[in-house]
């Protein structure tokens, strides 16, 4: 048979190559490159280059098939073939590679005619000529008749041999709905008779498998017999919030009130946009202080509520390990998270090795990035005896986390560090990715591409195509301002906008495309926009931006300020000895720019130099010695400057002037001005309650001569910077906290830039900047240490000390001050920062300016650049002024209120709750105790048993919400410290929190029947609508497609009523007359009818958008994919290194397999595209209390 098979495949490519032939021209201008070589693989475009092939009929089946699948949308509009066709096409594929592969044993019969079948049905999607279809069917004919001939002869027993009389005696009939009967609750439809002796045997179909009974297990379901519970109106409420658990929808959020956090809206909005995402992977650049890790742990709380989440890796900065930053976090999420020490790590790595699955104890660690160094990524080499251990990137399989979260991401910015090496590998193979960072998002920068490039390398491949997605976005900006403003021409500015995005080449090839684009544009066309219709436009443009998907950005302007900053200047003149030796360090610093080439390494050598002398002249002799000595380690250029370390060669042509200077400082006259305002801006806020102070220096020395003075003093002090060792850290910040009137608190706290990073300092409302850093942004973080939620007093104060005659005043007060970041926090206008940024820094290290010069400049510079600052501050006031909102404001608040549900709310879950324990334990009495929040639950041994058998029944979850239920209730204690309210969780943490997903509410959800119709009598008082009677359905909803939610969907006999009828559910309660008689099929046919045009509505525009959105998917997968082959296969011809070209072909093939299954899984949700309703709950429900009469 494989001869005839393979005679019939060279039949179909010559068919295959007519048919391409007369459809591929009229589709692309020039087809051959566009449709043929980019669709082929890697191998397969080799193969035509080694051979030269120019033509279709060059190409075998595999590579012609290839070229339909992958052109596969244009040619099926072009012929309007169906999705049916395009299975055929995947079967076809599958048929090809299967007979390609043949051994020499063959195909089972049934497997043979099914290929046989496919090549037939196949043939006719192409239009294949009569002749071959005719062969075909001739042949699957003859290969079945022989087939039977063969089983006959050997005496195989024949399909009809079974006594017709048998099969009318069988007990159940093909179709049957029955139920095993050692447990009811398992049914479904019989498939298949098989008569036998003593007993038939059944197929029964059965919850997507068939399943074989006998006889004698089975019985048959009561065709008039209806399965309808009537529930009380409690018991309904609990039915529905138990609805809500077992199946969660994207439109729902499950982590609101779910962790012993304070609730605040914007916190929710990466979360929700995460859970929509097509590949679960975001940057969350919120603002200093927003509360990044709240979000982090919400966004685990939703990935739970929807699958099983065993393993998540945290990556942070090693103070937040020391300060168990984020170990605290995650308990407020019921989480019990491990730190990895170096052994630790390496135990981890080495049981991964041996075993091929991480550790269970550790499957929810936390590591800094100080671990990740080229011994445990590489690992190590083999000495005398001891074997090589292998490093982190040798592991196969790697290690596969549920979830990895990598705070202060910016430390990865840098690809050739072992940080980003490492995090890289974790990411490439984690199922959910979250990076968090509260550094600018600055798109002209490398740090960005660099990022997102990590979390999404098959979006962002390269320099280039980053350049070309970020192209649009500067017009979509301008139709979003245009949208905003709502100036007389704005649906004309935001048109123009709009099309100019569209005319960028990733326009052109991605935006064109977009279905919101296609939208909106038809919608300035027309014009007549209401306020609610432009507020969901500016929305949707937004979203239209490149980097939407993937980046959250909530600005710290968008949620308002946490409290008042104060700021003060105190101006404080170099003493005549003082300015004698600046003046004397701007001479050297002449003296060596006249004799050198003013290289890259001395000028910015020269630049920390002069930063030092303007932050503390006794710091700078301790800072030469150590340039000169080369003492100084990373971190501390690092603290002292964010933009690069310099080469120590850079101090050989200049040791001699550095030398003279070192000898200039060391002379200094002891006085000290500005440490003694100092001293009585320390003394002052001694005197108020709150006496901490914290103060910044971007310097180590300027830190240890204030250290050194105000420990004399008597002062209590600590001193926290990069190298300071983590016992140290978590004792200074303990003490710190502690009240004034503790003899071991702290009153004064001492810190460089990476001293504080990413911790919180609430409980101060002090900060003192003793010298300033010429980035406005970490201004910004540095005041976000203290101004951040959480702060309980009304105002900060920020006292700045001020020199004047240094660059670093000249700067602060024509640049820093005037920007405002004193004032207020930043984040309007961040591209603009990024550019001052480096325009300041241009303009200081300009040696060639005079000082009038370098002044002007600054001036000037901020004159530009401050008033595109200023523009944008004002259109957002004027929108407000105008409308009373703000819209970003509004938009989130929106978002959360249509995303939370009353059904999953404290009181709906404890009635949940309630219900179910009265319903195990088998008595009507309260087993909660108490009328405040924090409440006591009390159960019997006995009860307890029944419900840790329940419990055993969940999946099992590795929390610390799950172990401590499970301890109780084989423990025994008989009571039990519970709470529903997340403000009492937060206040009592010893106390249980009963939320969606604790194990005790899963348990009750699944204890009620979801699967059966229910039926309830309720009453309302409402204003709303008529008084009357009315009957109504409730519809679940679920979508399929690409996007898949499920929703609960009510429908009632009165329109008016159906608009209102979640709300009036909520309020319902229990009706005291009984349901009326004659309420037959009749009424529920009409519900039903009444809702089948509104799900046939739905339906249509739900298989629409997802035509829409497959396509644009589509054309972004492929322009991605082929700019990720082209990167590849540019490595590839450049490689000389026989490892790196395996490597590379490699990475080739996977990018072909993940590219192939990302478009088949978008095929395949284009053709599941619907949405399956199903009726869970009827019901009547009565209205008293309105002003009209029902109709």
């Amino acid at each position: 048979m494989a001869g005839e098979l393979h005679r019939l495949f060279n039949d179909i490519a010559r068919q295959l190559v007519v048919f391409l032939e007369e459809v591929l021209p009229n589709l692309f201008d020039d087809w051959w490159n566009k449709a043929v070589i980019n669709a082929l693989s890697f191998q397969q475009k080799k193969r035509l280059e080694q051979c030269s092939i120019t033509t279709l009929s060059g190409l075998d089946l595999a590579g012609l098939l290839r070229v339909v699948d992958q052109n596969w949308y244009q040619i099926s509009n072009n012929l309007n073939l169906t999705s049916e066709s395009r299975h055929f096409v995947k079967e076809m594929q599958t048929v090809r590679n299967r007979w390609a592969h043949a051994d020499t044993e063959g195909f089972p019969v049934d497997d043979v005619y099914r290929d046989l079948d496919t090549l037939q049905r196949f043939a006719a999607v192409i239009s294949a000529d009569e002749k071959l279809i005719l062969d075909i069917r001739e042949t699957k004919s003859a290969y079945l008749l022989a087939e039977t001939h063969a089983q006959a002869d050997n005496g195989a027993e024949k399909p009809d041999s079974i006594p017709e009389q048998k099969q009318n005696e069988a007990e159940f009939e093909p179709g049957k709905i029955v139920f095993v009967k050692s447990n009811p609750s398992i049914r479904g439809a019989v498939v298949a008779v098989l008569a036998g002796k003593p007993e038939n045997r059944f197929k029964v179909f059965i919850e997507g498998s068939t399943q074989t009974f006998y006889a004698s297990q089975l019985h048959a379901e009561d065709p008039h017999e209806i399965r309808e519970d009537s529930l009380s109106c409690d018991q309904f409420h609990a039915y529905l919030s138990s609805l809500q658990i077992k199946y969660p929808g994207l439109s729902t959020l499950y982590s609101l009130n779910s962790a012993r956090v304070d609730f605040i809206p914007y916190q929710f909005r990466p979360v929700l946009r995460f859970i929509r995402l097509d590949r679960p992977r975001m940057l969350i650049a919120d603002g200093v202080g927003v509360g990044k890790t709240i979000e982090a742990g919400l966004i685990l709380r939703e990935l739970q509520a929807r699958r099983e989440i065993r393993s998540v890796l945290i990556v942070c900065p090693r103070p937040l390990v020391t300060e168990k930053k984020w170990q605290n976090e995650m308990k407020r999420f019921e989480e019990r998270f491990t730190h990895l020490d170096g052994a630790t790590l390496r135990y981890c790595i080495n049981e991964m090795d041996l075993d091929g699955v991480w550790p269970e104890q550790h499957q929810k660690s936390i590591v800094p990035y100080s671990q990740f160094d080229e011994t445990l990524l590489y690992g190590s080499d083999s000495k005398g005896k001891r074997k090589r251990k292998k490093g982190l990137l040798d592991l196969d399989p790697p290690p596969r986390f549920d979830l990895v979260i990598v705070d202060e991401a910016h430390h990865i910015r840098n690809q050739d560090t072992f940080s980003h090496k490492a995090v890289k590998f974790f990411c490439d193979h984690a199922e959910a990715v979250v990076f968090l960072t509260a550094t600018p998002i600055q798109l002209g920068s490398n740090d960005l591409f660099v990022l997102l490039n990590t979390l999404r390398p098959d979006l962002i491949i390269d320099q280039e195509s980053f350049s070309h997605m970020a192209e649009p976005n500067p017009f979509i900006n301008q139709a979003v301002s245009a949208m905003r403003s709502q100036t007389p021409e704005w649906e004309n500015l935001a048109m123009e906008a709009l099309d100019q995005a569209a005319s960028t080449p990733w326009g052109q090839a991605i935006l064109r495309h977009n279905p919101d684009f296609g939208r909106v544009r038809s919608e300035l066309l027309e014009g007549g926009i209401t306020h609610e219709e432009r507020i969901r436009m500016i929305s949707d443009t937004e979203g239209m931006h490149t980097f939407a998907g993937i980046i959250n950005r909530t600005r710290r302007r968008d949620i308002g300020n946490f409290t008042v900053r104060k700021p003060e200047t105190v101006v404080v003149p170099f003493t005549p000895a003082q300015q004698h030796l600046h003046d004397e360090l701007l001479r050297i610093q002449a003296e060596i720019f006249s004799q050198t080439h003013n290289g890259v390494n001395v000028k910015f050598m020269m630049t920390t130099i002069r930063r030092q002398a303007a932050s503390c002249l006794f710091g700078l002799a301790p800072f030469l010695e150590d340039i000169l000595n080369r003492h100084l380690d990373e971190l501390s250029w690092e603290e002292a400057d964010d933009t690069g370390i310099p080469e120590y060669e850079a101090i050989i042509p200049i040791q001699i002037q550095i030398k003279d200077l070192l000898t200039a400082a060391s002379t200094l006259d002891a006085n000290d001005p500005k440490l003694e305002a100092l001293r009585n801006i320390i003394r002052d806020k001694q005197s108020l309650p709150n006496n901490k102070v914290m103060l910044f220096s971007s310097f180590r020395h300027t830190l240890s001569y204030l250290f050194d003075h105000f420990s004399k003093d008597g002062f209590r002090v600590g001193l926290v910077h990069g190298g300071t060792p983590d016992e140290d850290r978590v004792s200074l910040r303990a003490r710190f906290e502690k009240p004034k009137e503790d003899e071991d608190c702290l009153d004064l706290l001492l810190f460089s830039e990476i001293g504080c990073e990413g911790l919180d300092y609430q409980f101060c409302d002090c900060i003192v900047n003793y010298d300033l850093p010429w980035n406005p942004m970490r201004v910004e973080q540095r005041i976000g240490r203290i101004d951040r939620n959480g702060q309980k007093s009304e105002s900060v104060a920020i006292v700045n000390l001020i020199t004047p005659g240094t660059v670093d005043a000249d700067i602060y007060e024509r640049c820093l001050v005037r920007i405002g970041v004193f004032n207020n926090a930043l984040g309007a206008s961040e591209e603009i920062l990024g550019e001052i940024t480096r325009e300041i820094k241009n303009i200081a290290e300009n040696y060639e300016l005079s000082e009038e010069e370098r002044k002007g400049k600054l001036q000037q510079l901020s004159d530009n650049k401050i008033r595109l600052i200023q523009e944008q501050e004002e259109l957002e006031q004027k929108q407000a002024e105008l409308f009373g909102i703000r819209l970003p404001q509004e938009h989130m608040n929106r978002e959360i209120a249509d995303a939370a549900s009353f059904w999953l709310s404290p009181a709906s879950l404890r009635r949940v709750v309630t219900l179910y324990l009265q319903r195990v334990c088998g008595k009507d009495q309260e087993f909660i105790l108490g009328e405040k929040p924090l409440k006591t639950l009390r159960l019997a041994q006995e009860s307890r048993g029944h419900l840790l058998r329940d419990f055993q029944q969940l999946p099992r979850q590795n929390t610390s919400a799950y172990r401590e239920w499970e301890n109780w209730l084989k423990g025994g204690s008989q009571h039990l410290a519970i709470t529903f309210e997340s403000d009492c969780a937060m206040q009592h943490p010893e106390a249980a929190f009963i939320m969606p997903l604790h194990p005790l509410v899963k348990q009750a959800a699944l204890s009620f029947d979801t699967k059966q119709r229910v039926i309830t009598n309720l009453m309302v008082v409402s204003n709303e609508i008529p008084i009357g009677r009315y009957e109504f359905a409730i519809y679940q909803w679920r979508f399929h497609g690409i996007r898949e939610d499920l929703v609960l969907k009510p429908i009632a006999s009165n329109a008016m009523v159906t608009e209102h009828l979640g709300r009036l559910l909520e309020s319902a309660a229990d009706c005291r007359s009984a349901m009326p008689d004659g309420l037959g099929a009749a009424v529920w046919n009409d519900l039903d009818a009444q809702h089948y045009s509104l799900w046939n509505d739905a339906r249509s525009r739900h298989q629409q958008k997802t035509k829409e959105l497959a396509e644009y998917r589509r054309e972004s997968l492929s322009t991605s994919h082929r700019a990720r082959i082209a990167l590849l296969e540019e490595q590839l011809s450049e490689a000389t290194n026989e490892k790196i070209q395996k490597m590379r072909r490699s990475q080739i093939a996977a990018a072909e397999a993940d590219y192939a299954r990302r478009i088949q899984e978008l095929d395949i949700s284009l053709e599941r595209a619907d949405i399956v309703a199903g009726s869970v709950a009827y019901g009547m429900i009565h209205v008293s209390g309105g002003s009209a009469n029902a109709d």
